[in-house]
């Protein structure tokens, strides 16, 4: 059984298959393994995140021809450099679907030290909306759980600008 999740732009795609040798035996259990598959680059100018200007400026570079809502995760090492870039969701034209198990899984998988999330608003209006707010909530609350902590949420708009959660002491 093989299955892959895949995404337009996605810089690591989660892989996984089942390796069996033989027919299952009856109790049988497959053995399952996952792995981290890497898709390609961006330019990032900036290595080392060290702030929401950084982190916008490589979010408008990744977004700048998409014509829906991407949500996007950035995962930082220890140091807040950026080790991968992954695409979550991809949705319409005013909403995209995100659920905090699949904004953690490529963390886990790429041993992230810290995520920074952003997604873009093709409207150019980068003032977030009460769902922004919400999963904002949310996803600190998991990343608390998990150990890996969401230390900004940026909504990019159009012409350069950007909304920072964190600059707004909204995280």
């Amino acid at each position: 059984m093989h299955y892959r999740q895949t995404a337009s732009n996605e810089q690591a795609t989660l892989f996984c298959c089942t390796e069996q040798t033989a027919k299952p035996k009856r109790g049988s259990v497959p053995i399952v393994r996952v792995a981290l598959v890497k898709e390609g680059q961006v330019p990032c100018y900036n290595q080392q995140i060290r702030s929401a200007v950084d982190a916008s400026t490589l979010l408008h570079t990744y977004l700048e021809d998409v014509d829906r809502e991407h949500f996007v995760i950035i995962f930082l090492n220890q140091k807040n450099r950026v080790i991968g870039v992954s695409t979550v969701s991809i949705g319409s034209l005013t909403a995209s679907i995100v659920h905090p198990r699949e904004v953690f899984k490529g963390a886990i998988l790429s041993n992230a030290a810290s995520i920074i999330c952003g997604h873009n608003h093709p409207s150019q209006d980068c003032q977030p909306s009460r769902e922004d707010r919400a999963m904002t909530t949310r996803l600190v609350e998991c990343g608390k759980l998990l150990g890996i902590p969401l230390i900004d949420h940026i909504v990019v708009g159009g012409e350069g600008r950007y909304f920072s959660f964190a600059d707004e002491n909204m995280l």
